[in-house]
């Protein structure tokens, strides 16, 4: 199950090196460095299964079915055709370096999941489209002073950045979820199956937040950073951590997780807490190509395209 919306960075303000406007969906620094050095091939491999979450009891020590592609668009709300007639180029901008979504390829030509994807929005609107790598930080600039038409970067939709940009329709989102040790792993995680379980999450962030307002009967215990909170499951200091399910991913299947542990229960998403979603970026008020951009993804989704590209980058999902 799907629900809505949430970002990859662990606390609310932005990342140290990014000026607070530009938050993003951005990995933690501890994946990010898990990353450094590796090929892309192995960085892909990293990523975990998600786990179903049909049942409706606890059970503990059974591993879940994968699920299938998560879907971001509702058949019901089609969007309409605008005039494609109206755009000649679309000038994309991305980042420089952020496997597996934006990196440079063997070729030196910008490669990765959102490269790909604006490549597949060009050929479904039939238009002639460029990609330029750029900083992070440059490109909420470059796009306000017409350097770019759209920056397709895993960027994370905020309150912030609508008051500068305007945004498409999500085209993914990433799940919070739940750790346990392998021998304790649920397949449905619900507030009354923790009745007095001890979860760990990282103090100060969303989803430490998210416990405290839904998981009350739960003892919740606060840590400093991601390795102080993985080590307490290991060291089984704590029953459940809860948190970004991608970082999580790469830890679970990584090294330093020493395959303690696997994911319990189903993705939790709520936008209250965990935001809006990662959506393309366009200049305030260019609704044609916002729309144009909202049509052409829907019918990638629609065509089967968008899974075939999920599938090839994340061929086990996190959610």
């Amino acid at each position: 199950m799907v629900y809505k919306a949430i970002q990859f960075h662990n606390k609310t303000p932005a990342m140290p090196h990014q000026p607070a406007l530009l938050q993003s969906a951005r990995l933690p620094k501890s994946v990010r460095n898990l990353l450094t050095g590796m090929s892309i091939a192995a960085a892909l491999a990293v990523l975990l299964p998600g786990e179903a979450s049909a049942q409706t009891a606890p059970r503990p020590a059974v591993e879940a079915a994968p699920q299938a592609v998560p879907g971001f668009w509702d058949p019901r709300r089609r969007p309409d055709r605008p005039d494609l007639s109206r755009l000649t180029v679309i000038r994309f901008l991305t980042e420089t370096d952020y496997p597996p979504f934006n990196f440079t390829g063997p070729d030196g030509n910008p490669a990765g999941f959102n490269v790909d994807l604006a490549r597949a929005l060009c050929d479904e609107i039939k238009v002639t489209c460029t990609i330029q790598m750029r900083r992070f930080e440059t490109l909420i600039d470059a796009i306000t002073s017409n350097r770019g038409d759209a920056i397709i970067a895993s960027m994370a939709v905020t309150p912030q950045l609508r008051a500068r940009i305007d945004f498409t329709d999500p085209y993914y989102r990433a799940p919070a979820r739940f750790v346990s040790r392998r021998d304790a792993v649920m397949p449905e995680v619900r507030p009354e199956y923790l009745e007095g379980k001890k979860i760990g999450a990282i103090g100060g962030t969303s989803h430490e937040a998210y416990l405290k307002a839904m998981f009350t009967d739960a003892e919740i215990k606060s840590y400093p950073n991601d390795e102080a909170l993985r080590l307490a499951l290991r060291r089984s200091e704590v029953d459940f951590i809860f948190g970004d399910a991608i970082a999580l991913a790469f830890w679970i299947n990584g090294t330093d997780s020493a395959e303690c542990c696997a994911f319990s229960g189903g993705p939790f998403v709520e936008s209250r807490y965990f935001g809006e979603g990662i959506g393309i970026a366009v200049r305030k008020g260019n609704d044609l190509l916002r729309q144009s951009l909202n049509w052409a993804l829907f019918r990638l989704w629609e065509k089967g395209r968008y899974t075939d590209l999920w599938l090839r980058y994340f061929s086990i999902s996190p959610f």
